[in-house]
């Protein structure tokens, strides 16, 4: 009885290990997203960063199959489910990005971008240090603190969207307009799901505490 307790205990902090290793993915992508838009002659970082949405894909799908087989969990099944698939939504949309880049050939860092960017690295460094604490909450008022930081990135982003938009419809330029759009709707949508993120962390906070 005392092996297969001890199994459990290990599975737990298995479990723990990998939605760590998957938020420490996200902030990996969103620096490679600020690399991208540093330098969009180098045509390899778009691949980086499809690489690195796949090693995400990986470590999600290793963390539903390790709650398929474990009995007693950390968290809430439920909430453990969210915050991976938020992770993961967060990855996919950074990779959404190169890969739009890419597709429209854009040459030149489109307005705001770099500044969304780093907003970006912000907002994961934000959920990667939520989800390091998870194991054990010793202070909910941190906790709480950083889930309203993320949200405040958030409306950072979202300023410097409506700029960019207020600024893209004032050319004339009907295939810039579509292309940017579309980039710069998919770095705010990146934001909005790391604050998704903190709102399940947030949750789990009230939850256990």
């Amino acid at each position: 009885m005392g092996q297969w307790l001890s199994w459990i205990k290990s599975n737990e902090k298995e479990l723990l290990k990998i939605l760590d290793d998957l938020a420490k993915k996200a902030v990996e992508t969103s620096e490679a997203v600020v690399v991208l838009f540093n330098d969009l002659s180098n045509k390899e970082q778009a691949k980086k960063i499809h690489q690195l949405e796949t090693e995400a894909d990986v470590l999600t799908r290793d963390i539903f199959s390790e709650l398929n087989k474990t009995f007693i969990t950390p968290l809430d099944r439920e909430d453990m489910q969210r915050i991976a698939s938020k992770i993961d939504d967060v990855i996919d949309f950074m990779d959404g990005i190169a890969a739009r880049v890419y597709s429209y050939q854009i040459t030149t860092p489109p307005p705001y971008t770099a500044e969304m960017a780093h907003e970006l690295v912000k907002a994961t460094k934000e959920v990667e240090y939520m989800i390091s604490k998870l194991q054990r909450i010793k202070n909910p008022k941190d906790m709480i603190e950083h889930c309203r930081n993320t949200s405040d990135i958030e409306h950072v982003v979202d300023d410097l969207y409506r700029e960019a938009i207020k600024e893209l419809f004032e050319t004339n330029d009907a295939i810039k307009i579509i292309k940017l759009k579309d980039i710069y709707e998919t770095m705010e949508t990146a934001s909005d799901r790391c604050v998704d993120v903190a709102d399940v962390i947030e949750d789990i906070v009230l939850k256990y505490t």
